[in-house]
């Protein structure tokens, strides 16, 4: 048996859980991990407990869980946007479930033609749908492995509760050096999860996230302090933080545009081949039965139109302008169809975990901005009505949400169908579990993102006076698109650094190309380096130590690399649900050191014990990845 309640239940119930860790991890950092293996893996320990479990139901168990890990990211990278923008002042349950959900349904229908046409394609391989494959027909169901998840999700949990909870490990350590007219700052988050990533991701993109945080920090901001001196005084790290949050990364935003169009460029050729190859598959099975194994092509049109009735409301509740909605809807289904097909494309490339979504919806959202800017009458209508920046920019952040939501779902179903399709799953039935985990995450994820908020802040937007900005998530993509839809109506973006970051993105993409050319075994995606130019340079640092780590294993064998994989795993999962759990009672009390056990958390052993902790967990990584588990009965 294939499709059972069992397998409903408790892939749904892994979306929920899965899609609320995250929801945290990607508001902490940026990005999100592929949920599949992970999923499997606890899927295996559950279903080991019944006779006649079998592999296509474990694989749908993990096709409905890692839905709910793609729908947190197209949320965390948009809908905060709306609370930064003062467009929300709280989040909406009903306006913001409608929203993720619509756009997560809306990717798995638009996935549904290019099945057929991506995954046999001579090009991609889907990494992550094969790994899948691979722990699906191992049958990782030993308690060993097992074990090894759990531990690890112990020893980030109790590691963040030393330094979140009771205050007596340091979460960071930083430098910065300030003299009347130099600034520059370096750091690392004392991190699990950061350390996991970085493992995840492996040695070439975390390096390229750590050079670009490079470029910024310790190349950019000395150079622009010293041409635009600033207040020398009070802490050199605090101001260094406030140059790089007020200034400097809108560099990060123009490399961000140019690396969002750049994959698009790239993708284009193959994802027209796709469009055609699908079209024409559908036309010689129009005729086919609605009992076959796949949705038809009619029953997927039926859908998106009915879904988009919802949307179109959406976006005229935000701003009553009916010739918007003109404009946005079919904006927006389009943009879903391109920007999805992409996304599945590039799943098949380079992965889900990999996948530059937050790229190709900040292009998104630019185009979306200056469309509807010059729809309502460009800068004279805006500097009358200045009410209306907001509206605008709230409505340019819905069009991207779905969109967001939209893209990361597609590239996520098309790697569950690619390894569904080496066991030999039946694609209607996936199709089904992703819409499940869908819902289901959908149903969740909002409740999840408000209590993170109220608990923690967002970094430069806390919603108390005398909470701990050093607790604060980053969100750096929500405030990426902030900074990118305001800034378009309110003509306060800085052009120039945009521009200079443009500039470096195509001098990157320049170098890759020659190094294509010269076949060499080095590459620079754009796109990883746009990420840490963008993100705080404390972030990129802890995911570079983690993919040194992963480095220091490249010679392990197959399945030990798997086993620091899943290792790594349960390091986020246990960052992410304690943290989550912590914000329970951080949110009643309105207090993110409630629990602390002294109120100087700036003393030296503190530091001392986070830097002894989170080399601990380096330890039990790199551990975790020499291993050699014994045979083990099933």
């Amino acid at each position: 048996m294939e499709l059972s309640v069992r397998a409903v239940l408790l892939g749904t119930g892994l979306a929920l859980l899965l899609g609320a860790a995250n929801a945290y991890l990607g508001l902490k950092v940026g990005m999100t991990v592929s949920a599949s293996i992970p999923a499997a893996v606890i899927s295996f320990a559950v279903l080991r407990w019944f006779r006649n479990a079998n592999i296509l139901e474990n694989n749908l168990i993990q096709t409905a869980a890692s839905a709910g890990e793609s729908l947190a990211a197209g949320m965390i990278f948009t809908l905060p946007a709306l609370i930064l923008l003062g467009a929300w002042q709280s989040f909406n349950y009903i306006e913001g479930t409608l929203l993720i959900t619509l756009g997560g349904v809306l990717g798995v229908l638009i996935a549904v033609p290019l099945r057929k046409a991506l995954l046999n394609h001579h090009e991609l391989s889907f990494p992550e749908g094969l790994a899948t494959a691979e722990v699906l027909k191992a049958g990782y169901s030993r308690p060993g492995v097992i074990k090894a998840l759990m531990g690890a999700s112990l020893i980030a949990a109790g590691v963040k509760l030393l330094q979140s909870g009771l205050g007596i490990a340091g979460n960071s350590i930083s430098y910065a050096y300030q003299q009347s007219k130099w600034l520059a700052g370096f750091g690392a988050d004392l991190s699990p999860a950061l350390i996991a990533v970085g493992f995840i991701v492996r040695l070439r993109i975390a390096s390229l996230m750590l050079l670009g945080g490079v470029l910024i920090w310790l190349i950019s901001m000395p150079i622009y302090s010293y041409l635009h001196p600033g207040d020398a005084t009070g802490v050199a790290m605090d101001n260094a933080f406030g140059l790089w949050s007020s200034k400097l990364r809108f560099i990060g935003v123009g490399a961000m545009l140019i690396a969002g169009l750049w994959v698009l460029i790239l993708a284009m050729k193959p994802v027209w081949r796709s469009i055609h190859t699908s079209l024409m598959e559908s036309r010689r099975n129009e005729n086919a039965a609605l009992s076959s194994d796949e949705f038809s092509i009619r029953q997927t049109m039926i859908w998106i139109a009915i879904i988009a009735i919802p949307i179109a409301l959406l976006q005229y509740g935000m701003i009553p302008y009916l010739e918007l909605v003109v404009f946005g809807l079919p904006f927006a289904l389009l943009a879903s169809f391109l920007f999805s097909t992409v996304a599945a494309y590039m799943a098949g490339l380079v992965g889900s975990s990999n996948n530059p979504i937050s790229g190709v919806t900040i292009a998104t959202i630019f185009i979306a901005a200056l469309c509807i800017y010059f729809i309502l009458g460009g800068r004279e209508q805006f500097d009358a009505q200045q009410h209306l920046q907001l509206q605008a920019a709230g409505l340019t952040i819905i069009v991207g949400a779905v969109v967001c939501c939209a893209a990361a779902i597609a590239g996520d179903t098309m790697q569950d169908l690619k390894a569904g399709q080496i066991v030999g799953a039946t694609p209607r039935y996936q199709t089904w579990m992703q819409l499940f985990g869908v819902v289901a995450a959908g149903l969740i994820l909002i409740p999840v993102l408000t209590l993170l908020y109220e608990a923690y802040g967002f970094l430069g937007y806390l919603p108390r006076e005398n909470m701990d900005a050093s607790q604060a998530l980053a969100a750096p993509q929500a405030s990426l698109m902030k900074s990118v839809a305001l800034g378009v109506f309110s003509g306060s973006l800085e052009w120039g650094l945009i521009i200079i970051g443009m500039l470096i993105a195509v001098v990157l993409i320049i170098i890759d190309l020659f190094l294509k050319r010269a076949m060499a075994r080095i590459r620079i995606p754009v796109m990883a380096v746009a990420v840490g130019m963008y993100l705080p340079i404390t972030l990129s640092t802890p995911i570079f130590v983690g993919g040194l780590i992963a480095y220091w294993l490249r010679h392990s064998s197959a399945q030990q690399q798997q086993q620091g994989t899943l290792f790594a795993s349960g390091l986020i999962a246990g960052e992410a649900l304690i943290g989550i759990l912590l914000a329970i009672p951080f949110a009643i009390v309105q207090n993110t050191s409630y629990f602390y056990i002294t109120a100087d958390t700036d003393q030296a052993w503190i530091t001392l014990l986070g830097v002894i902790v989170i080399s601990y967990v380096c330890y039990m990584l790199y551990r975790s990845g020499k291993l050699r588990l014994s045979a083990e009965k099933n």
